[in-house]
């Protein structure tokens, strides 16, 4: 499983605060912690007004970078924001996020062409989020020939499919599932991706859902997902689930993550008479 972590967003009534306090060291700390639970991206969002987001992302990237070599996976709902922060960037990191709406592919798709950057790209258009697994199809199969065209490969992508609030839905997750499963498909290498706590919004006991989603959708081809990597439960279900699909070998990851302490408690080696 791909993990991004999910910590350093400026949605986040702490990260908020430190942002606007230029708290170095908050921003930075949140960054070691990701970094050393085992996160392959840390996502870095500044949720500030359009005037001072470029900047500011600047200035949390840089932080990120002092002490951490992981990648970073630029966020911003504005695709132009995005491609500009490529350039902060040590290394190739993550595009989150583009899609069909406006010009917000032709933005970033060029920018990393001729890179090994890799981009999230979601399953809507100018018409909106499709109410239905064909019409979600139908957008996904534009992306890929926009990824064509810029011979981006299928390996970089992250198709989010656009996972909803499991309170308001009609069928639960049956939807997203059909989808998951169709473009696990018809691109065996490409990766899929979502934020798993979506789903639970308006809901109590909301990091049970988060958890039983995350095990359902890797079932159907989910293989990249924005979360806290601090969450032992839920690294521990990733872990699980990766092993009873039969993507661990003889159970190593597993043991051996356990016994990191990336969750659960490993037990202590008895003491010395």
């Amino acid at each position: 499983m791909i993990i991004i972590a999910e910590k350093i967003n400026g949605s986040i009534p702490s990260v908020a605060k430190a942002i606007e306090a230029r708290d170095a060291g908050f921003i930075q700390n949140l960054a070691k912690v990701q970094s050393e639970a085992g996160s392959d991206f840390i996502d870095v969002c500044a949720s500030v007004e359009v005037s001072r987001e470029l900047e500011t992302l600047k200035w949390m990237i840089d932080l990120v970078q002092e002490v951490t070599d992981t990648p970073i996976a630029v966020d911003s709902p504005s695709s132009e924001t995005c491609a500009k922060a490529i350039d902060f960037c040590k290394r190739p990191g993550l595009v989150n996020s583009v899609s069909m709406e406006g010009n917000k592919v032709e933005e970033v798709f060029p920018k990393i062409a001729k890179t090994e950057w890799e981009c999230v790209a979601l399953l809507c258009d100018d018409t909106g989020i499709p109410r239905s697994a064909e019409k979600r199809l139908e957008v996904f199969d534009a992306l890929m020939q926009k990824a064509k065209e810029y011979n981006i490969d299928p390996s970089r992508l992250h198709i989010d499919p656009l996972v909803e609030m499991l309170a308001t839905s009609d069928d639960g997750i049956n939807m997203i599932i059909e989808v998951m499963k169709e473009i696990r498909r018809r691109y065996p290498t490409i990766h899929i991706t979502g934020a798993a706590s979506n789903v639970s919004f308006n809901l109590p006991a909301r990091k049970i859902v988060n958890q039983a989603f995350v095990v359902l959708a890797m079932n159907a081809g989910l293989d990249s997902v924005i979360l806290d990597p601090l969450n032992k439960d839920m690294r521990g279900l990733i872990y699980a689930t990766e092993a009873l699909l039969g993507h661990d070998e003889m159970c190593i990851e597993f043991i051996q993550a356990f016994r990191k302490g990336v969750f659960g408690t490993p037990p202590q080696a008895p003491a010395k008479k």
